[in-house]
């Protein structure tokens, strides 16, 4: 059983004291409500915001607690709030997906003021991916129990955004039966795109639990895979013997920035799928110089990364924010823009679009949240407490969310030097 008497997951369990902003949050909460077309349940039964019985739900159960929080610390305070159990919803997904879409446009000019105020709030110097960093950074999220990432994603083990078959107008057809094909089919799309095939020296940054470099080894190809999870690293290496590959793939429990190539040409191809957004943006130059040093003449590298756009991530790349704080600590979703600016500046790399994939993502994580959820029982049985589902479900509503509203996307790049 895992201790979770001190875990990292849990919210402040003293209430800050602000009593002014406390107080302007309260009498912002029904005008914020009907301009986002939510409904906000308070205990005593009463109803504020639209008339509309099919808009999303929230259901205060400590207002004053959420009125504080979200007061302090703005959108951490209402992630910790959620946390605490101070409110819930009947749909979180759609609640915080009308969020996403809708609040910065129209929030009163109070919940603004509030917003400047706290954005002032900085990240901590010690989530910096320094290589003794990084490696606290990666584990405080991949090596809880195997078992939890099991219990939500499919037989690949794959976590990473699927690609789904469409339909006429191009939006993914998502069922739970269809994931795993899903996600080997997003897989070999980034084979392909690297060119990867018999006899192909291939480095994977980021191994995750080992499904890509299995398929890359039934293809022929010579696989060095590098991560910074310990539990990854061996589950890595289990799966490919039991694929029969192992002597096609070397997991390596490494920093990329310490990769060594397996000869002085380099390799062929290089993949790394949703790696990118773990490295900090201070340390996207490393990232970049890394792969082009790596990358053999002739070569192909195909990255998969979250993106934002180019707006959006210069007026958030230095803030504290949930995610940061209670899933991902260090990392920066990059904006296309950013990496094509850094590989122009540092590398010989050029970079190229090669698809996007954002309602993709959102399906994916409306299947991994339903299967989560689904699993509630399983997951206390780890040891996981009822703090840390909390924690969990509002990571997955709120990833969904963002590329529901489509302010977060997905890329496949393919990045290559000029012949």
């Amino acid at each position: 059983m895992r201790d979770t008497t001190a875990a990292w997951w849990r919210p402040p369990d003293t209430l800050p004291s602000a009593p002014i902003r406390g107080r302007l949050t309260r009498f912002t909460v029904a005008p914020m409500a009907r301009r986002l077309g939510i409904r906000v349940m308070l205990p005593d039964g009463r109803v504020l915001g639209g008339t509309d019985r099919r808009a999303p739900l929230m259901r205060l159960h400590r207002p004053e607690a959420l009125y504080r929080r979200f007061g302090a610390f703005g959108p951490i305070g209402f992630g910790e709030s959620y946390q605490a159990g101070e409110w819930d919803a009947e749909d979180l997904a759609a609640l915080l997906t009308t969020v996403a879409g809708h609040l910065r446009a129209i929030a009163p000019k109070p919940v603004l003021w509030l917003t400047r105020f706290q954005d002032r709030r900085r990240r901590s110097p010690e989530t910096r991916n320094t290589p003794w960093a990084a490696a606290r950074n990666v584990r405080h999220h991949y090596d809880l129990p195997e078992e939890l990432f099991a219990l939500f994603l499919d037989e690949t083990m794959t976590y990473s955004a699927a690609i789904f078959p469409t339909d006429a107008v191009g939006r993914p057809q998502a069922d739970e039966a269809q994931l795993p094909a899903a996600q080997r089919h997003k897989i070999d799309r980034l084979l392909d795109l690297a060119g990867v095939g018999l006899g192909t020296q291939l480095l994977e940054i980021g191994t995750g639990w080992g499904a890509l470099a299995v398929a890359a080894a039934r293809r022929g190809a010579h696989v060095h895979t590098v991560t910074l999870s310990v539990n990854q690293c061996g589950a890595a290496r289990r799966r490919a013997a039991e694929a029969g590959v192992a002597d096609r793939v070397r997991v390596e429990l490494c920093d990329y920035r310490d990769i060594h190539p397996r000869s002085a040409g380099g390799y062929d191809a290089i993949v790394s799928a949703e790696m990118l957004e773990g490295v900090g943006g201070e340390f996207w130059p490393d990232y970049f110089t890394a792969l082009d040093r790596l990358l053999a003449s002739g070569g192909r590298a195909a990255i998969q990364t979250i993106t934002m756009r180019h707006d959006d991530m210069l007026a958030t790349r230095a803030k504290d924010t949930w995610i940061h704080r209670y899933i991902f600590p260090g990392g920066l979703i990059p904006s296309v823009s950013a990496v094509e600016a850094t590989c122009r500046q540092y590398t010989r790399l050029r970079v190229h679009r090669a698809g996007s994939y954002g309602s993709h993502y959102a399906a994916t994580l409306r299947l991994w949240r339903e299967r989560f959820d689904r699993h509630a029982d399983d997951v206390a049985a780890l040891g996981l407490d009822r703090a840390f589902q909390r924690t969990w479900h509002l990571y997955l509503a709120y990833s969904e969310a963002g590329f529901a509203a489509g302010h977060l996307d997905v890329e496949h790049l393919l990045l290559d030097r000029a012949p």
